[in-house]
Parts: C-alpha cells; structure tokens; sequence
C-alpha cells in the first residue's frame, strides 16, 4: 500500500490524497448542492423552534420561531401568498388597499347620512 507524499507545506498534496467516497470529479459538488435545493424548494422545509425565558418558575418571554423554504410555486399551492398582499413588496397590494380605504371612506358617509336621517324631527 502506498501513502500519500507530503508537500513542501507538510501537507498533502491534492495529487496524491487518496480519493474520497464524496469526490465525484470537478463540479460534482456544486451539482449535489443544486439537486439538494430544487429538492428543498420543490417539496418545501419547515424548521420551528421557542425560546422561553423563566425566571423563578415565571414566564418573562417566549419567542416562536417558524421558517419555511419552498419555492413561491409551492408556498403558493399550500395557501401561502402574504407577499402579494403587502404593499411594501407588490405594487398590485397597493391598490387592493387603497380601494378597501375608499370603501371604508364610502361606508363612513352612508353610515353618517343615515345617523342625520334617525336625527330629523318627524312631522
């Protein structure tokens, strides 16, 4: 059995390290890390956790920590769509809120039209 040589560093040198059981040649690992995210983008991960922080047996905080990676396509498919409803990241979420503000606006005069109608003396 031969050993690998040392290099003038002292360590190995990438020639002559013995091949491993995860080395499949230039680019191979690159390769696994995209098959690994369209796996997880296609199916989905879904990583929760709480931090509590007690003291004396009394519950000062406690934070819930829940973080799902999918692919927009997929979170979409399982309900998931705040995005869309945001103002801050879509332009049509704007105007979904500025009508729903007109709406309110419109209701708050019927609402007042009809409070001076009940208030007018009956003849």
């Amino acid at each position: 059995m031969t050993h690998p040589a040392p290099s003038a560093a002292g360590g190995l040198t990438r020639a002559s390290r013995l091949p491993s059981p995860y080395d499949h040649g230039p680019g191979a690992q690159s390769a696994n890390l995209a098959d690994i995210l369209e796996r997880v983008l296609d199916k989905g991960v879904v990583i929760a956790g709480d931090i509590r922080i007690n003291l004396l047996d009394i519950e000062l905080l406690t934070i819930k920590l829940r973080l799902l990676v999918a692919s927009v396509d997929k979170a979409k498919e399982m309900g998931i769509d705040w995005w869309e409803h945001d103002p801050t990241l879509s332009s049509r979420a704007g105007r979904t809120e500025r009508s729903l503000a007109d709406e309110n606006e419109r209701l708050r005069a019927e609402i007042a039209a009809l409070k001076a109608a009940d208030r007018r003396p009956e003849p």
